[in-house]
């Protein structure tokens, strides 16, 4: 079969399968409609991995109805295949618009260049579970020592954007606090990250908490790089009582990020229409109630 041939079939069965599972909702997402607010599940990573389909149940009676995975594994969300997991999801009212996967040096054959199949599976998975995004959250210690592995590395964010894009999706990268550091004077390894990729092939997911740890604040970042930040983790921070960090992740209403601000700068400004709630830290609360105060928070913020 020529080549040609071969690449139309492979386009078009992509488009096809995007088109059967993608809910009707991401449509909506990506032509900019509408708002939404949803949760990040390590923020209640302990009931999930005890208990999920009774962790989501909880969730849904909270009022959730939008959720960002931190687990993928075998080609599982939560110990669930795609099709599974969509469906509980959808049974309880819910999507998942978002997740958290790593894309790692190991993913991308140099000499093929192309992606390893374990990586087309995590997108092929992404699409059948009904994400619009799939996220990296962290970067190679390997990729952050020298700029010019960053940008080439970053030339490999842009491809795995053109792969999503053939299944309906969009690639983006998730901050914590090492990319505010420089890489050579007066450069970041966020700079080199966001003018190194294509705004349309990669987006940007904005932990506007992470970045105080790395003596960044969010409102600089936003204004920076007005229009990058399709997705924002909403979050708050107090100083660290375990003397690690800095400091540590709170309840939205309390610590030093100017959250609200930061979210309506976001919402007309940012470019952002998908904010995850997350909190890592809890100060003595169990999660799913800070889960359920960090919503409540938000609705009367208006979103």
């Amino acid at each position: 079969m020529p080549t040609s041939r071969r690449k139309f079939l492979y386009t078009s069965s992509m488009a096809a399968i995007s088109a059967a599972v993608l809910p009707k909702y991401v449509t909506g997402l990506l032509t900019g409609n509408p708002f939404i607010t949803g949760l990040q599940l390590y923020s209640v990573r302990d009931d999930m991995k005890l208990n999920p389909l009774q962790t989501l149940q909880q969730l849904a009676a909270m009022g959730y109805t939008q959720v960002e995975h931190a687990n993928y594994i075998e080609r599982k969300f939560y110990g669930y295949s795609p099709k599974a997991f969509k469906k509980i999801l959808s049974n309880l009212g819910m999507n998942m618009p978002s997740g958290h996967t790593v894309l790692q040096p190991k993913h991308w054959d140099g000499g093929k260049k192309d992606f390893t199949k374990e990586w087309k599976h995590t997108i092929e998975d992404a699409a059948i579970a009904g994400q619009q995004y799939v996220i990296s959250p962290w970067l190679d210690d390997s990729m952050r020592t020298n700029i010019d592995s960053l940008k080439s590395f970053m030339d490999v964010f842009n491809k795995c954007g053109m792969l999503c894009n053939r299944w309906g999706l969009k690639f983006g990268y998730h901050n914590h606090d090492f990319e505010f550091k420089e890489i050579t004077p007066g450069t970041t390894i966020y700079d080199v990250i966001l003018q190194n990729t294509d705004p349309n092939l990669v987006i940007q997911q904005l932990d506007m908490g992470n970045l105080y740890n790395g003596n960044a604040t969010v409102m600089s970042v936003l204004q920076k790089y007005p229009g990058r930040f399709a997705s924002m983790h909403v979050k708050n921070e107090i100083k660290a009582t375990d003397g690690k960090e800095m400091y540590e992740s709170s309840l939205l209403n309390k610590g030093i990020v100017p959250v609200k601000e930061a979210i309506d700068y976001g919402k007309e400004k940012g470019g952002t229409h998908l904010f995850i709630i997350e909190q890592e830290a809890y100060q003595g609360k169990a999660p799913l109630d800070c889960a359920k105060e960090n919503l409540a928070i938000m609705k009367g913020w208006g979103y």
